[in-house]
């Protein structure tokens, strides 16, 4: 690890990491390589497999017919890693494992690859926790299935896997069932500019940072590295924390998700005071409990791509006078019609909508995060388009002053941002 961060034991929490001087707002601390990456499966028609860009005619590998990539480079590049795992997926086509069991396959693969040395990230994977001891009954029979899966989906390529991770690995990920537990626990979702999910990652040395609700770093992605980013001042000695879920949620729903997911019950600062709570469930209970009820079925017609459907079910309730816009539940139908508006190609109307949001998403994000960032440079995107060059520049620089320490000036989204605001003025002064 770099000179500004040292591991420590932090207290209730296991492992951490903390600064060992003090850091300033926006100062990038770390960046980080992957162990091992994988698409998500969701997204692997659209991601290329090799340098994660996301691009419309990818080259699809002619073997596994799963993998796909920019170009013959891409592939070339990518090769190395997927000459395994393509042999392993030829084996069980037409099931194509979880996106976990992808991951733990590479993972091993890359152990044991005699061309590699990985022996400083595998120690440090060593020390995290699976968690199983503390897991539901339930939460660990799901893992014994994928763990399952994992060795079914590398007989091909590993027939021996148990003694071959008895030998080259850590005690502690010796089992199929250790290292699923390991990776489901650790990893992070790698998301491209605009914070879609286009893949995991395991990157083992940040997986030491320990969450809140309202961390001091954020974590974005440029391809697959790993930038850990200061977005407020950080003393020395102070824990460095990320969010390992989006924290634009109600306090309840944010520690069942952790508690879920990463075995463990938040008793962070926003936790125990549950400052935004009021704001979310502000307005008629029964109107936002309604409100709530329709969101479900409104998400699935996102995923179903109905996107008429999905704004005509938005109407009435975004426009409901009994819940104000800062209503979480409010707030979340506001998204989805701005997202089918944008898709029906309705501008006028999707600036609406998100002009809407812009407020509330000062509110619940007090600190720099790519959320509000990513939010105004959208806006900002949909003003220009409608020649409201004035409004887009203004929202254009709010965006910036956020993604400036949330990216950095050299991350290639803030470089697209600079080249709009450049458009604007230019269009200004004629």
């Amino acid at each position: 690890m770099v000179s500004v961060l040292e591991r420590f034991a932090s207290p209730g929490k296991g492992n951490g990491l903390r600064a060992r001087t003090a850091i300033n707002t926006g100062t990038l601390i770390f960046s980080a390589e992957p162990l091992a990456t994988c698409v998500s499966l969701k997204m692997a028609k659209e991601v290329c497999h090799s340098c994660f860009a996301r691009e419309k005619n990818l080259l699809r590998c002619s073997q596994c017919k799963m993998a796909r990539y920019c170009n013959i480079i891409c592939q070339k590049q990518a090769w190395s890693n997927h000459k395994r795992e393509c042999k392993c997926l030829q084996s069980i086509l037409p099931r194509i494992p979880t996106d976990s069991v992808r991951l733990a396959a590479r993972i091993l693969f890359a152990k044991l690859s005699p061309t590699k040395s990985k022996s400083e990230e595998l120690y440090t994977l060593d020390q995290h926790e699976s968690h199983l001891s503390s897991m539901s009954e339930s939460k660990t029979q799901g893992l014994s299935q994928l763990a399952s899966m994992l060795e079914m989906y590398l007989q091909e390529e590993v027939p021996e896997l148990a003694l071959e991770m008895t030998s080259g690995f850590p005690k502690s990920c010796r089992r199929p069932l250790d290292l699923i537990a390991k990776v489901t626990c650790n990893c992070f979702t790698i998301s491209d500019g605009e914070l879609q999910e286009i893949g995991v990652g395991l990157y083992p040395s940040l997986s030491l940072l320990n969450h809140d609700c309202r961390p001091n770093c954020v974590t974005v992605f440029e391809g697959t590295k790993l930038h850990l980013r200061a977005v407020r001042d950080i003393k020395p000695a102070e824990e460095l924390t990320i969010s390992y879920i989006e924290t634009l949620s109600m306090t309840e729903e944010r520690q069942k998700q952790l508690e879920e997911q990463y075995c463990f019950t938040c008793r962070c600062h926003k936790c125990d005071s549950r400052d935004t709570d009021k704001f979310m469930l502000s307005g008629e209970e029964k109107t936002w409990k309604k409100m709530r009820e329709t969101l479900s079925k409104l998400e699935k017609l996102k995923e179903a791509s109905d996107w008429q459907t999905l704004l005509d079910g938005c109407l009435l309730s975004t426009e409901d006078v009994h819940v104000p816009d800062e209503n979480l539940y409010k707030l979340r139908l506001v998204d989805l019609a701005l997202d089918s508006a944008v898709h029906l190609g309705h501008w006028a109307e999707a600036t609406r909508y998100g002009e809407r949001t812009l407020p509330i998403y000062r509110l619940y994000f007090p600190d720099p995060h790519p959320v509000h960032g990513i939010q105004l440079m959208r806006i900002a995107k949909l003003q220009h388009y409608l020649e409201r060059i004035k409004d887009a520049l203004d929202t254009f620089k709010q965006a910036f002053e956020i993604l400036k320490i949330t990216h950095g000036i050299d991350h290639p989204l803030v470089a697209d941002l600079l080249v709009k605001m450049e458009e604007c003025r230019f269009e200004l002064d004629q």
